[in-house]
């Protein structure tokens, strides 16, 4: 599993529309992204619209007009992906490319790491 140290990049495209989304919600709004137990995979992300500060143990990612907050824990399954916005013919989403996923399901927001 790769090490919570390891960066975590959020694409221009993903920037672009996670700020548009939090100018809509008002002053104060961030996105928080979290892995939980769940899914077909065994695990899942997370997307919360909330109005909080960072707490001590977030990783706080600015980039443009878009603040996203990842805790700790998720952190640990996190390091080292990108979180990018995909807009094609199928439709748009939100896509964690992560390298500590060894199996996802076509939804996209499931997950398995190794042991």
């Amino acid at each position: 599993m790769t090490t919570p140290n390891d960066a975590i990049i959020l694409t221009d495209r993903a920037a672009a529309r996670i700020g548009k989304i939090l100018v809509q919600k008002g002053e104060g709004t961030v996105l928080r992204i979290a892995v939980a137990g769940g899914g077909c995979s065994g695990f899942q992300y997370e997307y919360k619209l909330v109005k909080e500060s960072p707490g001590d143990n977030d990783l706080v990612l600015n980039k443009d007009k878009a603040t996203v907050l990842i805790d700790s824990l998720s952190l640990e399954f996190m390091g080292g992906a990108e979180i990018d916005y995909v807009d094609d013919l199928i439709g748009q989403s939100f896509q964690i490319r992560n390298p500590n996923a060894v199996a996802g399901c076509g939804c996209g927001t499931s997950f398995a790491v190794a042991n």
